[in-house]
């Protein structure tokens, strides 16, 4: 079954769209700030980093089912169905009684997040003519992005001036209205044809989804070494049940991912530039606060408020990424994007104890402008020559790799600052204590401040600085791959009809007219999906 959307109130539409997303886009951060308190009033410490991971382990399983769903039955049934499992779970979350009841609620609302995420984006490209879609993907990414800075800034106030709650029954009210506006303002037209669910492929590909997250989550936490048997036979089942998942998508008469997309060189490139360019954000979100208030004593609040310079170039970088599509080619955009990614890693790369606030914020400035084009620029050039029954599909694709990316991005990241940290300071300070910092973030407790004497703090503070400068080296090489990547993408570009001249093409330029369908100029034949 196709579906076709018909014509319908497109501002309301939007307003209902953005408002999912903003609440689907918050609950990945609104619940760091909280934490502290949540864990005061429920227990369970050493479970607390499971708030977190339960999210998005549920999320990332689902987005391509969720994705395939949409495009099969269509998008308003499974994005009101998300909306739902989502609101349901944020009021399990408000109730809940201990860390393991709330857990397993945060994973219900992972879930509901899986489906609202890429069907969000689909709809968007829906409804929207080409000359339009640049400019409503670079403000819905804008939405995207400014959700890493409110949400750390609104749990917090809910924490200190309501209470902890209600960082998850705001999304109640909220969410209601985005179900009613969505319920009578969407309307889709249906092409009714005979539709298998692939369950066979569902169910290998949830396995070998979890497989994965949780030898990310649990490895190199206690219990849970690096080299155990534990991490290594998750590590195992993921290869393995990857391999029988490719197998069985490639003979399955209606797959959950056709594989014939990635034949695409524009597709396979955008695939993974959202990778490289997920696992360089999170370097950005994870060790800059980090470094503000491990090595400038900073409050969470002040840690919370330096991410602003990156998301804030994030949302500037988006708006005007999309306004650039159907103007240049996916590459020239992305180009200029890259060699900004690249000069905030290098500039990143030199902080040290003695690099003022100041500096640190331009550096972000300069990363948030290079990273926030790929929010509106990646999902228009992958979704170049698909069919409209596959635009689901693509677009939690899109969603899946870069929160992979993010994932392992954050582990390896994790590992090599860790263990840089280790290095610097086992001749500085007693070896016992020293395994107590891990990543440096024991640092951040003024307990653990008080007992170090003064120089050796500033010299375990300069270690720390130095480890998270390591972090963006290695950062460094991740944004080269991703520049490979953008060079790969070839002269395609969106052609924004009744704009296109006979002749003004270059040879070798892919154009995409307004139903979504490539069509090469020149006579250049484009790839096959």
């Amino acid at each position: 079954m196709s579906v076709q959307p018909k014509k319908g109130n497109q501002a309301l539409i939007v307003t209902g769209l953005m408002l999912a997303l903003l609440l689907a886009a918050l609950d990945q951060t609104i619940v760091s700030t909280a934490m502290p308190t949540i864990v005061k009033e429920l227990g369970g410490l050493d479970k607390f980093v499971w708030v977190f991971s339960a999210y998005m382990i549920a999320s990332v399983a689902g987005m391509p089912i969720f994705g395939k769903l949409s495009d099969m039955f269509g998008r308003k049934i499974f994005f009101l169905f998300g909306l739902v499992v989502f609101m349901g779970g944020s009021a399990l979350c408000g109730m809940a009684q201990d860390m393991t009841q709330l857990i397993i609620y945060r994973a219900i609302q992972g879930i509901g997040g899986g489906a609202l995420m890429p069907i969000i984006f689909t709809i968007v490209f829906d409804i929207f003519p080409a000359e339009k879609r640049g400019k409503m993907q670079g403000l819905f990414g804008a939405v995207f992005g400014l959700s890493g800075v409110v949400g750390p800034l609104v749990g917090s106030f809910f924490t200190d001036y309501v209470n902890w709650t209600w960082i998850f029954y705001i999304n109640l009210p909220l969410g209601i209205v985005a179900f009613f506006i969505i319920l009578l303002a969407y309307h889709e037209t249906k092409d009714h044809r005979k539709q298998q669910i692939n369950w066979l492929g569902t169910v290998l590909m949830i396995t070998t989804i979890l497989c994965l997250m949780f030898g990310l989550e649990l490895g190199g936490k206690e219990g849970y070494a690096w080299g155990s048997w534990k991490i290594i036979g998750l590590f195992t089942a993921f290869v393995v049940l990857l391999a029988l998942f490719l197998w069985q998508q490639k003979v399955a008469k209606d797959p959950i991912i056709p594989l014939d997309l990635f034949k695409n060189k524009l597709f396979r490139s955008c695939m993974a530039i959202g990778f490289f360019y997920g696992a360089l954000m999170i370097a950005g979100a994870t060790y800059i606060p980090l470094f503000i208030q491990g090595v400038f004593e900073g409050s969470a609040t002040n840690a919370g408020l330096v991410l602003m310079p990156l998301m804030l170039g994030n949302v500037f970088s988006s708006i005007m990424g999309g306004r650039f599509v159907g103007k240049v080619s996916f590459r020239a955009i992305l180009s200029v994007s890259v060699v900004l990614v690249i000069i905030s890693t290098i500039l990143l790369s030199t902080i040290s104890i003695d690099t003022s606030k100041t500096l640190i914020t331009i550096y972000m400035v300069v990363m948030g402008l290079g990273i926030g084009a790929s929010f509106s620029v990646i999902p228009i050039a992958a979704l170049t020559g698909i069919p409209f029954h596959q635009r689901g599909s693509v677009n939690s694709l899109n969603t899946f790799f870069r929160t992979i990316g993010a994932a392992i991005g954050v582990t390896i990241y994790g590992t090599l600052q860790s263990r840089h940290l280790q290095d610097l300071i086992q001749n500085k300070i007693d070896p016992a204590f020293a395994s107590q910092l891990g990543d440096g973030r024991g640092l951040l407790q003024p307990e653990v401040r008080q007992v170090i004497p003064k120089d050796a703090l500033h010299q375990l503070l300069s270690s720390l600085a130095d480890s998270i400068a390591y972090v963006f080296q290695w950062s460094i090489v991740i944004a080269i791959l991703a520049a490979i990547f953008i060079w790969l993408m070839g002269n395609s570009r969106l052609e924004i009809p009744g704009k296109a001249k006979s002749g003004s093409s270059k040879e070798g330029d892919d154009h995409v007219d307004e139903a979504g369908h490539s069509r090469p100029s020149d006579g250049v034949e484009q790839p096959s999906v």
